[in-house]
């Protein structure tokens, strides 16, 4: 069983990001022939003359630059290393007051692994225990354990959660969760040190 290394500047040394980027794209239609000839003729028996300019405050105004809301930014290990043996980890952005369980899905994050067949989980209720994931940073953002948990969860390290028991911040709040996805099938061991800082994953290398 290999090890995997928790660092300061990020799960290992040659793990990056993949960052998404957006545009807006301005689509313009032609006209159709019939308009084109028509507005063209119109166009050639006018002639317009300025009489006077639009107030200041009527010119259009630039757009203010886009700030994107707060959210959360997730690092999901797979249990299953890449061929290189480094982590094969999917990275997510999404807004705090979830639950887990329903980031995990709707980012299309393998969370039951062999109990993702229907009628093979609880569908979310807390009673089956199939969606546990390993909390390996982050936990500060994340509620206590639920009662369900301290049940299910007794024989199981403190760091294991049920992703359906577990609430994401508030819908302002931001930072990093590493999380291990499938811990129980996992085919590497978490080496890591204590006072770790939370990087963001926009600015690491």
């Amino acid at each position: 069983m290999g090890s995997v290394q928790l660092n300061g500047s990020g799960l290992v040394a040659p793990l990056s990001q993949n960052h998404i980027l957006s545009h807006r794209t301005k689509l313009s239609y032609p006209k159709p022939s019939f308009l084109r000839s028509r507005f063209n003729a119109t166009a050639r028996a006018k002639t317009t003359r300025a009489i006077s300019t639009a107030p200041a405050s009527l010119l259009p105004v630039a757009d203010e630059p886009y700030e994107e809301p707060p959210a959360v930014d997730f690092a999901f290990v797979h249990s299953v290393l890449l061929p290189d043996g480094t982590p094969d980890v999917h990275w997510r952005r999404a807004c705090g007051g979830q639950k887990l369980r329903d980031i995990m899905l709707d980012s299309n994050i393998e969370l039951y692994g062999p109990y993702s067949k229907p009628l093979s989980n609880c569908a979310g209720v807390g009673t089956c225990a199939t969606c546990m994931v390993e909390i390996v940073n982050g936990k500060e953002l994340l509620n206590p354990r639920t009662d369900i948990e301290k049940k299910k969860l007794k024989r199981k390290p403190k760091n294991w959660r049920l992703a359906c028991q577990t609430n994401v911040g508030n819908p302002d709040s931001t930072g990093l969760v590493v999380i291990q996805q499938l811990p129980e099938w996992k085919a590497h061991e978490w080496n890591i040190p204590k006072n770790l800082p939370i990087d963001d994953p926009e600015t690491s290398t």
